[in-house]
């Protein structure tokens, strides 16, 4: 059987011997799915072979999109508050800790007696706004844009992958051209419509989820499934004879991590020898683990913090050794979120909890105490889910206790949250078996609307 495209695909390779298949579908004029089909029918006659290639792209992130929509980045806007020669204090916390910053580094303001001070010329503030403006995936870039758009969430990695298509140096192709020859066709024979393409719930929520957090001032924490129960367990005062730390919770891998500096490790034991009065055992910490909760990555940002005043974010898989039923998995996700900062208040945390929710949707909010072994005071997350009329619980938060918070870091209070993705989103969708996210049933995937 001869699949339309054949011919041209082969007359074309036949001069350049290989090319990618964007590359044959633009000198074919040909559509990309007419190639696709046409270079796989060569490849199993063995006139082709095919390569796949992957490659890693740099593309626009909506932050990005969204300051282009406004024309101004936030150092251009403190570039205008220091012509008015304005207070350090009369800033946002938004505007300290991540756009006056930006505004030093790229030498268009200073800091004197506590006021900002303009340092560029307005020429020169247009030529760096310029700069910054250049940096974007449309743009060939220099090493040091590519670093500034990836650390400014500006530009995304993405993995792109590309198909190469080959003329083979022996074979009947080399020769001349075979087909097969059949004209039985009936073009007018009705066909079902291609189905469109679109992203997975999960994927969509996680999305969204991100952004409500970036919109809020909030910086992404990024680490490994595979973690050390040094940072899954013990950073976190959990002593390490706790029942979740048996092979019936957490999966435990064959393999063992270096600890971290002498001064920390050190600072962790004496207060689990302290608080728990027991041996503190070196060995149990190097274990491998699945991470059982993303906040092993809070308590890696906390002891690394110098700024007293940060807010961190995860959306991340984690990993317990739990019997698989309608709202339990193995593999599932976690909302993470910590706020350092010394001035922070439990009422601050309500009010934070109550924003995203209300950006997700969820108006009717509650809270209830409760106890985690991180936290004191603990609290757990209620929204009311109307079509069945009753309450469910999304997840928890608190305040870190200060024997998670002294040993890594000075800073106290640490406001802490481990919110639930599938949850919530089994509640907007009408779902009542969290399975359904991950059976790849096509049905379903069909089914499921595209908008929240």
């Amino acid at each position: 059987m001869q699949y339309p495209g054949e011919e041209e695909i082969l007359k074309f390779l036949k001069n350049r011997k290989s090319s990618s298949i964007k590359e044959v579908s633009q000198g074919c004029s040909l559509n990309l799915d007419t190639v696709r089909r046409a270079s796989e029918s060569l490849k199993a006659k063995g006139l082709i072979s095919l390569e796949i290639i992957k490659k890693e792209i740099l593309m626009d992130s909506p932050i990005r999109k969204d300051f282009e929509k406004l024309g101004e980045f936030p150092e251009d806007l403190i570039y205008k508050k220091s012509l008015k020669k304005l207070n350090v204090s009369e800033l946002s916390t938004q505007e300290k800790s991540f756009a006056l910053p930006w505004a030093i580094k790229k030498g268009l303001v200073k800091i004197e007696s506590g006021k900002i001070i303009p340092v560029a010329d307005e020429t020169a503030a247009r030529q760096i706004h310029l700069a910054s403006a250049a940096i974007t995936s449309s743009n060939p870039l220099t090493s040091a844009q590519k670093e500034e758009g990836i650390r400014r969430k500006w530009l995304i990695k993405q993995e792109e992958t590309e198909v190469k298509l080959t003329l083979k140096e022996s074979g009947p192709a080399s020769n001349h051209l075979i087909f097969e020859k059949n004209n039985n066709f009936d073009v007018n024979v009705p066909v079902k419509n291609a189905l469109l393409g679109k992203t997975h719930p999960l994927s969509r929520a996680i999305s969204k989820m991100k952004e409500i957090f970036v919109q809020m001032g909030f910086e992404e924490m990024e680490g490994e499934y595979v973690e050390s129960t040094f940072w899954n367990f013990d950073a976190l005062f959990q002593p390490q004879d706790h029942p979740a730390r048996e092979l019936a919770d957490t999966f435990y891998l064959e393999h063992s991590f270096q600890l971290p500096d002498n001064k920390l490790v050190n600072k962790i034991k004496n207060s689990h020898q302290k608080g728990w009065k027991y041996k503190w055992s070196f060995k149990e910490a190097q274990k491998a683990v699945l991470r059982t909760h993303t906040t092993c990555l809070s308590a890696r940002y906390l002891s690394m913090l110098k700024d007293t005043r940060k807010k961190y974010f995860s959306v991340g898989r984690v990993f317990r050794n739990e019997a698989t039923d309608f709202k339990h998995l193995s593999e599932f996700h976690q909302v993470e979120g910590i706020i350092a900062w010394n001035k922070a208040t439990f009422c601050d945390l309500l009010g934070i909890l109550k924003e995203f929710y209300s950006k997700l949707g969820f108006k009717q909010i509650r809270v209830r105490p409760s106890y985690f072994p991180y936290t004191e005071p603990s609290l757990e997350i209620e929204v009311y889910y109307a079509p069945k009329k009753q309450w469910m619980e999304l997840g928890g938060a608190g305040i870190f206790r200060p024997e998670v918070t002294k040993p890594l870091t000075n800073v106290y209070p640490v406001l802490a949250w481990g919110l639930s993705l599938e949850r919530p989103l089994m509640i907007s969708l009408g779902i009542d078996d969290i399975r359904t996210f991950y059976k790849n049933d096509l049905e379903w995937l069909k089914s499921v609307r595209v908008r929240e």
